[in-house]
């Protein structure tokens, strides 16, 4: 009995490894003799969005028999193979994947070895491409309404666009990079200049008179690899660089025929003295009334200005406004002195031949108490004395003229 049993024993342990044997010669068989090896799989695959393509980054696997990554997107219907022999998990792939359309995709990499074997997949999900579409939605940043520009004395032009709203950016699908702005400067070239998340840009060579145009630039999503610009650029209100001119060296000037004061503190230098608004008497230039309107009276700006560009004239707080008057202008006053009367119908010619330059007739439809502005007819033509010849008052009085102030205005761009 004890002899049967080892023989059993025996026979079945023979059994079992021809067994173990012959499932494991199948296994091999099943896999065409080769073993089955599975390279390191990419670790914190991530991606950047961008204009019609996109970055796909991951940190590559330490497995040094890794030669190559394989990235198929499309259900498999697209691929694109990045080679590498960056082994070192601290360091981060970059591929670019091109020519994508405006859409949401999911990308799956595998890593392969020189053999051919290759990883378990990593899959990169909702991976979105930006494009025209998203481009056409986008809009120039825009500038403040009520004081879209400032203008000093030396000519420096500063733009002013409202403050950038993080918190409403985080939460939309533009975020601001730059705005580029184009313009011609004072030698006559065109000219641009970009700048980035300020609330203002100042420039210090803009020609006066030309247009300024600008465009502005997002991406959909901090750190996108693709910048997208809007597709027009939007028109800047129209710069006009006009300050006025220093009333500080302003002085009387009498030429012939000039009216004369009511009494010695109403004379014209009261319409220099910086008074804001319409003022009573005495704190007006009031004249004697002598001699019927039209009549004149004259003044010295102290300096020549190439480009006085603007008069505003304020009244009194009653009576007596100019409603129609016109202002000339000329740069030396040497043999410039009419001898006409302001009101005689050859005075017009008698002071073109003078050389004076008429530089507008102002009128208005109002009281002539307020304070109003009018443009001059002035191309670049240089002008120290200003004579203003009064022809008509609001209230119909046809001999006394009464102003409160009067503001010259020169073009700081010219």
């Amino acid at each position: 009995m004890k002899v049967v049993f080892k023989i059993s024993t025996v026979l079945v342990l023979i059994a079992a490894f021809v067994s173990c044997v012959k499932r494991d010669t199948e296994f091999k068989n099943f896999l065409n003799g080769k073993e089955l090896v599975y390279p390191g799989v990419v670790n914190n695959p991530n991606y950047k969005p961008g204009n019609l393509r996109a970055e796909l980054l991951w940190n590559p696997s330490p497995d040094p028999s890794i030669v190559k990554y394989v990235i198929y997107w499309n259900n498999k219907a697209d691929s694109l193979t990045y080679t590498s022999s960056d082994h070192n998990p601290a360091d981060t792939l970059k591929v670019i994947i091109p020519n994508l359309n405006e859409y949401t995709y999911s990308f799956t990499v595998f890593s392969f070895d020189a053999n051919g074997n290759k990883s378990i997949p990593k899959t990169i999900n909702n991976v979105k491409v930006y494009g025209p579409n998203y481009q056409s939605g986008l809009v120039n940043r825009p500038y403040k309404v009520s004081n879209p520009y400032t203008v000093d004395a030396s000519g420096n032009v500063t733009l002013n666009f409202y403050k950038l709203d993080t918190a409403s950016e985080s939460l939309s699908f533009a975020h601001n990079t730059s705005t580029t702005i184009r313009y011609t400067n004072r030698s006559g070239q065109a000219t641009q200049k970009t700048f980035y998340r300020d609330s203002s840009v100042t420039i210090t060579d803009f020609k006066g008179g030309s247009v300024l145009d600008y465009r502005s630039a997002y991406v959909p999503v901090v750190g996108a690899i693709d910048t997208f610009s809007v597709n027009n650029y939007t028109v800047f209100p129209q710069i006009f660089g006009y300050a006025p001119c220093d009333k500080s060296i302003f002085a009387k000037v009498k030429l012939p025929n000039d009216m004369n004061p009511y009494e010695w503190d109403t004379d014209i230098d009261r319409l220099w003295d910086g008074s804001v608004g319409p003022q009573g008497f005495p704190n007006i230039f009031h004249s004697d009334g002598a001699h019927s309107l039209p009549q004149t009276l004259t003044f010295d700006m102290g300096k020549i200005y190439n480009s006085v560009t603007q008069i505003e004239e304020t009244g009194r707080n009653c009576c007596h406004n100019p409603d129609d008057f016109e202002v000339w202008g000329i740069a030396d006053i040497t043999n410039a002195a009419t001898t006409l009367q302001p009101n005689d119908p050859g005075w017009t010619n008698e002071a073109i031949s003078k050389g004076w330059k008429l530089l507008k007739e102002c009128k208005r439809t109002d009281d002539g108490q307020a304070a109003l502005k009018f443009n001059l007819d002035n191309v670049n033509i240089p002008v120290r004395y200003i004579r203003i010849r009064v022809i008509h008052n609001a209230d119909g009085e046809g001999s006394y003229t009464n102003m409160s102030e009067i503001t010259m205005f020169y073009n700081v761009l010219n």
